[in-house]
């Protein structure tokens, strides 16, 4: 790199990371004075609390790097144009297309290292940090539903009219499997509870049915000649008892608070879980899709919005620097604007999730390329 591209991405980082220091500062001294009377509520100690927002501090910071790159681009490209350095660097023969580099390859660096935290690193804090939260933030969660279907395996479904997450106990509950769309066995039980020493469920009260075969028995023949009727008889074993230990794939967690689950969820995790949704044939499943295709699409988002910032900015204000940076931060409110309704769009199921996570990203790609078609080089 020549010495110019160091100039100015060693000034677009630094600003970068002194922008996300103090919006950090900011938002963590907010959110402390704000959750401080649950904090002495719950009794918490001042180790608790730090290392809820170690963990805390970390998550923000991943989600304010698209914001603060753009932040950081409007800045130091308006305090170059107002210093007169972008006119004196293009009159040097510099083009302007060249001048980009440095603030590309920054915003490179950051959107690789965002993508990389959000996949791996950041999930992994956020399980504690959501915990913390369910246990002492939040009001208890009761788990109300009522006729619960799930589909556990390929061709087998488990019901249960209603579950106490309380005291971990289901009541009416069904497990049906099936072979070519017939019932081939049934496990009823009026009740089912977790054994958290054994790790399974117990059932109380259980029966067993089991089909063995199903067979033709001949009628006699009808007043029409040719004509013979059968009717189809199933032979069944039906097995009962008061109490048994059985291994199930679904657990207590599953009935719990979902409360930002997918935060806790690592890339390869958030694939594994929509999978089973979707195998279970369970609603919901767009919210965690939404949260997937935005940690993919959030490298692009940090290009886009540095491309922009750079653009919005390169031109020597007579009114200083000020105005750049407003019009930078409206921008920026009008791209979270964009974001949150398409993203709410998706999570309601009003469009696909890979599409609409997408269509912010076009839409500022597409104004940043409209203008720098007038940006002077």
């Amino acid at each position: 790199m020549k010495l110019l591209d160091k100039y100015i991405l060693k000034r677009f980082l630094s600003t970068f990371f002194f922008v996300v220091l103090i919006l950090l500062a900011i938002i963590t001294i907010i959110d402390l004075t704000e959750k401080m009377d649950k904090f002495a509520l719950a009794g918490l100690s001042a180790t608790q609390i730090l290392g809820y927002y170690l963990d805390f501090i970390p998550w923000i910071g991943s989600l304010l790097a698209p914001i603060t790159i753009f932040i950081a681009a409007v800045y130091v490209c308006s305090r170059m144009a107002g210093h007169s350095e972008i006119i004196a660097i293009l009159s040097s023969g510099v083009s302007f297309r060249r001048i980009l580099l440095p603030f590309f390859v920054g915003a490179t660096l950051v959107g690789v290292l965002n993508f990389v935290l959000n996949g791996w690193v950041i999930p992994n804090s956020n399980k504690s940090r959501v915990s913390f939260e369910v246990q002492y933030l939040k009001s208890k969660y009761y788990f109300d539903q009522r006729n619960v279907h799930i589909q556990v395996a390929p061709n087998t479904y488990l019901y249960m009219q209603s579950y106490n997450n309380s005291t971990q106990i289901g009541y009416h509950f069904t497990l049906e499997r099936f072979e070519n769309n017939k019932l081939m066995e049934k496990l009823s039980a009026n009740r089912i509870e977790w054994d958290s020493t054994k790790l399974k469920w117990t059932l109380r009260d259980w029966s067993l049915k089991k089909v063995d075969g199903i067979f033709e028995i001949p009628q006699q023949p009808e007043i029409a000649e040719g004509f013979e009727t059968k009717r189809m008889v199933s032979t069944d074993t039906v097995i009962a008892g008061a109490s048994l230990d059985t291994a199930l794939v679904i657990e207590p967690k599953e009935f719990e608070s979902d409360y930002r689950k997918y935060d806790g969820l690592t890339l390869k995790e958030l694939d594994d879980f929509i999978n089973t949704l979707r195998a279970r044939g369970s609603t919901g499943i767009e919210v965690y899709e939404v949260e997937k295709y935005t940690r993919y699409t959030s490298p692009f988002t940090i290009f886009i919005l540095v491309f922009m910032g750079v653009i919005v900015s390169s031109r020597k204000s007579r009114g200083g620097t000020g105005p750049q940076i407003v019009l930078g931060f409206f921008l920026s409110f009008i791209f979270i604007l964009f974001f949150t309704l398409f993203r709410t769009f998706a999570e309601t199921g009003a469009l696909p999730p890979q599409i609409s996570v997408w269509i912010p990203n076009i839409i500022f790609g597409v104004i940043s390329i409209i203008m720098y078609k007038f940006v002077p080089r």
